[in-house]
């Protein structure tokens, strides 16, 4: 054991099979973002249409909505390593014919489309899969710690992919596609390694009882159920940074290089957030704390909307992006530990479907929005929408207002 290791912050790095999935989940979270920023660009770049950009996000969101109750079972009932193996398998494909593609003379964007449906079909199975594996290869008492040091690893990309993309992007748009490409291979290969412990399988064949489960644990458990809607409201109202390419062509005049630097903000103030919570804990009033969280995730929304240059709109990202840390966190951590292993699949796919896809509905609601009112009036309108939300929701789920600790 290191000494790095050893200290607290850093103590889930003890588990040799952490360690490979850390690095796995770092490779394709670059890979994540450095793909949504350059289709972003290109889809505007080739339509000049808000809503084209927004009909990226709703075709990325539609696997996971008609997948949502085989993912979750599929997740509990087969080994979730290999179900991720396959998974990277198929989206480094993808991105492979997203090279072919942006490779053509004439770009034919529903073509794009097509590719982005087989990103969001494995998307779908990952995120349940990825999730649940989690807490099979780590010990029970740094599982809050893995937590938060796993999620630095998409605040670490989302800092440096779309960064690297709009760097890359000026070899053109193949040039990125070959580096998402290679960086999924690279995570595929850092899974095989990792020996998880055995997971309680679901009892029995497969029935509507068993598929619709997670749905029916989440109803009931409201402190769970409160937890998970209230960002799903709020990442679906405030997905300001959908209309970010729109802002760096037309509003700042800063191209592709500004645009990933815009996309690179939220997530630096996200993981200086993560840096400083992995040390120091969460500590107490974590209930309060989430729904303040979206709260501050709302006005620095409303912030960016009435930026009118690109320093003015900096601050607000990071704003925006620490406050969202703060909810992921609680939220991730709460989710899994008042959950039991054999149900952690399909509530996972539920949990998805409320806070992953909701970020590409979200896309979708801001693109169609914007394209009937401009860009500004819809991001500040989302905004308020989360504030109102963090509100009600103080009102509505007083269980997880007065959460306390999350263990």
């Amino acid at each position: 054991m290191s000494a790095f290791s050893a200290r607290p912050g850093w103590i889930a790095f003890q588990s040799r099979d952490f360690l490979c999935f850390f690095g796995s989940r770092l490779f394709s979270a670059l890979a994540s973002m450095m793909i949504d920023t350059a289709v972003a660009w290109l889809i505007y770049d080739i339509t000049d249409s808000a809503f084209a950009l927004g009909l990226a996000g709703l075709f990325a969101f539609l696997p996971s909505v008609l997948l949502i109750l085989v993912v979750g079972n599929v997740a509990d009932r087969f080994d979730r390593r290999r179900v991720l193996i396959a998974c990277y398998a198929a989206i480094a494909a993808a991105s492979a014919g997203l090279i072919v593609c942006a490779s053509q003379a004439v770009i034919d964007v529903r073509v794009i489309y097509a590719l982005i449906l087989v990103f969001g079909s494995a998307r779908a199975f990952s995120s349940p899969a990825s999730q649940a594996l989690l807490p099979a290869i780590v010990p029970q008492d740094q599982f809050a710690n893995a937590v938060t040091i796993s999620s630095s690893t998409r605040q670490f990309a989302a800092i440096c992919g779309p960064a690297l993309a709009g760097l890359i992007y000026f070899l053109g748009p193949a040039a990125v596609f070959t580096v998402t490409t290679t960086f999924y291979l690279g995570s595929l290969a850092l899974l095989v390694p990792i020996k998880p412990r055995a997971a309680a399988a679901p009892a029995g064949e497969v029935t509507w009882a068993s598929l619709t489960a997670g749905f029916r644990y989440i109803w009931e458990k409201k402190i769970v159920l409160g937890a998970i809607s209230v960002d799903l409201f709020a990442v679906l109202l405030g997905g300001a940074t959908a209309l970010l390419p729109i802002y760096a062509k037309d509003i700042f005049h800063v191209g592709p290089l500004g645009l990933g630097a815009l996309r690179c903000m939220p997530a630096a103030g996200a993981l200086l957030c993560t840096l400083i919570l992995a040390w120091t804990g969460l500590g107490g009033r974590t209930g309060l704390k989430m729904l303040g969280a979206v709260a501050v995730f709302g006005l620095a929304t409303i912030g960016l909307g009435l930026s009118t240059s690109f320093y003015m709109a900096i601050p607000f990202l990071i704003v925006l992006g620490a406050a969202d840390m703060v909810s992921v966190l609680i939220r991730s951590t709460l989710v899994q530990i008042e959950t039991p292993d054999e149900m952690r699949g399909r509530v996972s796919a539920v949990f998805s479907i409320f806070i992953g896809a909701s970020n590409e509905l979200g896309k979708f609601e801001s693109g169609a929005l914007a394209s009937l009112t401009g860009p500004v009036a819809a991001v500040v309108a989302g905004g308020a929408g989360s504030v109102l939300i963090a509100l009600l929701w103080m009102k509505w789920f007083p269980q997880l207002r007065a959460r306390d600790q999350l263990a």
